[in-house]
């Protein structure tokens, strides 16, 4: 049996519980997917504090994505820990979007290293953003 991905979104304020539950709307209630929040109060220890509390939530033998809602913020910065510790467990994006979220999702069983899938979440999130002038008319639009 092939283990799934765990993910922990996480961001400012309360936008990765939002990212979820929109990510809910579309592909529905999702396993092993985790909001952390960062609050105006709180420190790097604290939010590094707030990750090793989630990962009790996955199996010691799950790999876990963090999906960050900026590059070079906090919670980005918080990984680096978990990260270096464990390459091979852990791996972590910046600039998390609702389209990068929904595709994480659906890899989340595939037999891709960490660093393949967060090179396809990066792609993806890059493409999940335009103009409405360059948006394609689809057949049932």
């Amino acid at each position: 049996m092939r283990m799934m991905l765990g993910l922990i979104v996480a961001s400012h304020g309360d936008l990765a519980q939002e990212l979820i539950k929109s990510s809910y709307l579309i592909l529905g209630r999702q396993e092993k997917v985790i909001a952390v929040t960062f609050e105006p109060a709180e420190d790097l220890a604290t939010l590094e504090d707030k990750y090793e509390t989630s990962l009790q939530q996955f199996a010691t033998t799950d790999r876990v994505l963090f999906l960050c809602d900026l590059y070079g913020g906090n919670p980005l910065l918080a990984t680096r820990r978990f990260v270096k510790r464990d390459p091979k467990r852990f791996a972590a994006v910046g600039g998390v979007n609702l389209a990068m979220l929904l595709e994480a999702c659906t890899l989340r069983t595939e037999a891709l290293s960490l660093a393949e899938l967060a090179e396809k979440l990066i792609s993806v999130g890059r493409q999940g953003i335009g103009s409405v002038k360059d948006l394609k008319v689809m057949p049932w639009m």
